[in-house]
């Protein structure tokens, strides 16, 4: 690899190392806050240099494990590698790795799942503990030492400024022309100091174009030429069609209204399939100047400024399939101009969030009667991936919308039940529910109405019967008829109709 390509500080060429020499200056019991936001922008070679090391530890009877702190989830050689090593202690704020999350529900791992736009925050408080190191990814590193970001920005502002030491992967596969996209605002303060926010629009720049880092804290540079885990993504199938139509639906219902202008309002959406089904169904609809304030650019968003659809899209980070990918580097200078890359507490800021009025879109695993949503968990207690960003755009958008197919493994689960088994998003934060049946508007109703609309347009035939007998005989013998429950038989709803295994 040419050095001079990427590594232009002459005071860090000296500092150039292997992964594995990298690897050996992390020691156990550290905390490391590590880049990577959804598969992009993570550092390839020295977490999985580092599970070596730690198996080796661990063979010879020397317990090794770290903290791992992350912008959101990362990929196998990250999150994968340490987990199958038993290295991480603690692991936090999102986490979708599938050894990750076996032992994490297997009591082998610890896990703190937090709402995203808390995590810098936290760390600036004191109160998740020291940050010992950082371990980030970078395009470039320039003469004077700023650095040119990855194709993710998460937490990585926070981590280079409140870590003791840093080490730097320089990856070369990302593409140069990412120089320029990115927007890192340097203007948060702790209380009772902080100042605005200064975003009124989506598109708005507000900060520099690069990281800083002192120089002296860097005690490694890798070189590294790796990809991103870019996810492929199912052609939208017919549920996730009609739960596309649905919204598509209500929004065109809202702006005949005036509840919403014709250009709507900045939209917001989850990770997945469904997010993107609902993105090509906005790209085939009647609006038009839309825009994005989110946490990740897919290939619905992308797809819908190469149409013209979208004019800007505010994120932390990319979530690409190959293809896609391919579209972003053939024409990086389009979409430099249209998409700005943010720190995750800006992009998930709750201020920011409610000022530009975010349509929230995300799914989740299950929504009760009463419109409590469970984002998180199987059978209360078995963790799946995390609440992530959810809820910093469901509590602080303008509208706050929640999708799911109505029934799961083959039809043998309602996602409509009648009490969640656990609650990331409780009802006062949930106004829509979504399911390929329909959708179900909760604004201004009370419990017992939610339960009658919620039962009506979004259960399946199949589970409704069962719903509304049981909210009528919740009403009938409850104690209290203000939000009625048979608290054993909500309790037991999940094992009625299926005998589900933890995860």
């Amino acid at each position: 690899m040419n050095t001079e390509s990427r590594i232009l500080c002459k005071a860090l060429q000296g500092r150039i190392m292997s992964a594995e020499q990298a690897a050996s200056l992390v020691s156990s019991g550290v905390n490391v806050g590590m880049s990577g936001f959804t598969g992009s922008g993570y550092p390839k070679e020295v977490p999985t240099a580092l599970a070596k090391r730690i198996e080796d530890a661990n063979r010879a009877g020397e317990k090794f494990r770290i903290g791992v702190w992350t912008g959101a989830s990362t990929a196998p050689e990250l999150d994968g590698a340490l987990a199958k090593a038993d290295g991480v202690e603690m692991r936090l704020p999102y986490q979708s790795d599938p050894t990750c999350r076996k032992r994490i529900n297997a009591g082998e791992m610890e896990y703190l799942d937090i709402h995203l736009s808390h995590v810098a925050q936290f760390v600036w408080f004191g109160f998740l503990g020291k940050l010992d190191i950082a371990l980030v990814e970078v395009t470039g590193i320039l003469e004077d030492g700023r650095l040119i970001p990855s194709s993710s920005v998460g937490n990585n502002k926070t981590w280079l400024d409140q870590a003791d030491k840093v080490i730097l992967e320089v990856n070369s596969w990302q593409s140069p022309r990412l120089e320029g996209m990115h927007d890192i605002y340097y203007g948060t303060n702790r209380p009772p100091h902080r100042q605005p926010i200064p975003i009124v629009r989506p598109q708005d720049r507000i900060g520099d174009l690069y990281l800083r880092c002192d120089p002296d804290k860097i005690i490694a540079v890798v070189e590294t030429n790796s990809p991103d885990r870019n996810s492929a993504f199912s052609a939208p199938d017919e549920n996730s069609q009609r739960i596309a139509g649905h919204i598509i639906e209500f929004l065109e219902h809202e702006v005949k209204k005036g509840r919403l202008p014709k250009e709507l309002l900045p939209l917001q959406s989850g990770v997945g399939n469904i997010a993107n089904a609902v993105m090509a169904g906005l790209n085939k609809g009647p609006f038009d100047n839309l825009t994005a304030y989110t946490e990740v650019v897919q290939d619905g968003m992308l797809e819908m400024i190469r149409s013209g659809k979208l004019i800007s899209a505010s994120a932390t980070a990319f979530s690409l399939s190959d293809s896609a990918l391919e579209e972003l580097n053939n024409n990086i200078d389009i979409y430099r101009e249209k998409i700005i890359l943010r720190p995750q507490e800006i992009s998930n800021h709750p201020e920011v969030i409610r000022r530009l009025g975010v349509i929230a879109m995300n799914g989740m695993i299950e929504a009760d009667i009463y419109g409590n949503v469970n984002s998180t968990h199987v059978m209360g207690s078995s963790i799946m991936n995390g609440i992530g960003g959810s809820g910093d755009f469901a509590r602080n958008g303008y509208l706050s919308i929640f999708m799911t197919p109505s029934q799961a493994k083959n039809g043998q689960i309602s996602c409509i039940v009648p009490m969640t088994s656990h609650i990331d998003h409780t009802e006062h934060d949930v106004q829509i529910l979504v399911t390929e049946q329909g959708l179900a508007d909760l604004r201004g109703l009370s419990p017992n109405q939610r339960a009658k609309v919620i039962i009506e347009n979004c259960a399946h035939p199949h589970f409704k019967p069962a719903l509304e007998d049981y909210h009528k005989r919740a009403f009938d013998h409850s104690i209290g008829k203000h939000t009625p429950h048979l608290l054993d038989e909500a309790l037991s709803w999940h094992q009625r109709f299926l005998n589900v295994g933890h995860m």
